[in-house]
């Protein structure tokens, strides 16, 4: 599981022209499924990511986590983040998690990035998209789930 997460002062997501998606603050994440996923992977990065201390404390340092500011998510699936260009021009994305599957999996991160955040928004699953941000900082970071442990 891949995720991209970009502190924003702002982000939306628009299908056909219209917004299906909006937070005025907080992280836009990209999440891509890759074919081994599990559930466990959405716990893992789902934690890990609400924990990140990315946004700035009183004295300027970034010491505050997504629920220490009040922040707000827009998750947007990504399945293009398990791109592999080794071979030609063309990417393949057979390490991609499968669309059923990779659906459920987008809603249960979802459903358990709510539990923690009080305002998550989310893309179309496999719909053409649009997305807008104005990029805090800009702070952007690529997080893996082997690279996720769990503190107790």
């Amino acid at each position: 599981m891949r995720a991209v997460i970009q502190r924003v002062e702002s982000a939306a997501v628009s299908v056909d022209g219209s917004v299906v998606g909006r937070i005025s603050g907080g992280f836009l994440v990209l999440l891509g499924i890759g074919s081994d996923d599990t559930e466990r992977d959405c716990e893992k990065l789902s934690r890990k990511m609400i924990d990140l201390r990315i946004f700035a404390d009183d004295e300027g340092k970034t010491n505050l986590s997504l629920k220490d500011v009040g922040g707000e998510l827009l998750i947007i699936s990504q399945f293009t983040l398990y791109a592999d260009c080794h071979k030609g021009n063309r990417p393949n994305f057979l390490k991609a998690k499968e669309p059923a599957e990779a659906q459920r999996l987008y809603e249960l991160f979802c459903e358990l990035c709510g539990r923690e955040v009080p305002i998550v928004e989310r893309g179309i699953f496999g719909a053409e998209m649009r997305v807008e941000l104005v990029n805090d900082g800009p702070f952007t970071i690529v997080l893996e789930c082997n690279d996720c442990e769990i503190s107790s």
